[in-house]
């Protein structure tokens, strides 16, 4: 894999033989970030668990105290009241059958996450096969399935994420911008690690954090160190 002459600099000075404490792990990524534009800070985290078992599924949300750099397109569907709630609380699409028809006819998908509620479930379900592959069927795990949808636009708004596995037991999430720095970017870490923790299932056997990595978009990965979090 061709890598560019910023990321092989970068890499030098990071140590991927240690797991370095959280404080000193986003100092790094934040020094080390060389692009132009403000790079998103993922976190990686490998878990000892099987996805394929239900009771083994590990799956949240989580409101990021510094929320995640980024304003995400809600799309939510509701009617009467509580469309109009939806659309004051900030939400960018409302709609109900007329949002199902323009995904399925236009293939459009200018929004990052869906709300609905529940009533209109049934709805939205005719549209499983398009958004569960992209990962944006709304759920009630996720908090996206409720009745109280100007809730959750807020809660979307002011930084929500959602974690869930994927198929290799790994946690892909974004915890904010490289111009956040080393603090926050480390509180928001906190604050997510320590959700998958509580999320553990009972049925979760030997070591649950496997590994746990960081970077930034155009940067090489960082372990980071959750054992004073464990």
């Amino acid at each position: 894999m061709f890598r560019g002459k910023k990321y092989k600099e970068s890499a030098k000075q990071i140590d991927r033989s240690v797991q370095y404490d959280p404080a000193e792990a986003f100092a790094l990524i934040c020094k080390t970030a060389s692009a132009k534009f403000d790079e998103t800070v993922e976190l990686h985290v490998k878990l000892g668990v099987d996805s394929r078992h239900a009771d083994q599924q590990v799956r949240g949300a989580i409101v990021l105290p510094h929320g995640t750099g980024k304003t995400a397109r809600v799309l939510v569907f509701a009617k009467g009241d509580k469309a109009e709630a939806a659309k004051a609380a900030g939400a960018d699409f409302v709609g109900e059958m007329d949002m199902v028809e323009k995904i399925q006819k236009e293939n459009w998908f200018d929004f990052d996450v869906v709300v609905a509620s529940p009533d209109m479930m049934g709805v939205v379900g005719r549209l499983g096969k398009l958004l569960g592959p992209k990962g944006l069927m709304p759920s009630p795990k996720a908090g996206t399935v409720t009745p109280d949808v100007a809730k959750a636009v807020q809660e979307v708004k002011a930084g929500k994420i959602e974690y869930r596995l994927d198929k290799t037991n790994i946690i892909h999430c974004p915890i904010g911008k490289v111009s956040f720095g080393a603090e926050k970017l480390g509180d928001n870490f906190a604050a997510l690690m320590g959700a998958i923790i509580k999320a553990k299932p009972a049925a979760a056997k030997g070591q649950y954090v496997k590994s746990c990595v960081a970077a930034a978009t155009m940067g090489p990965g960082v372990k980071v160190s959750t054992a004073k979090l464990m």
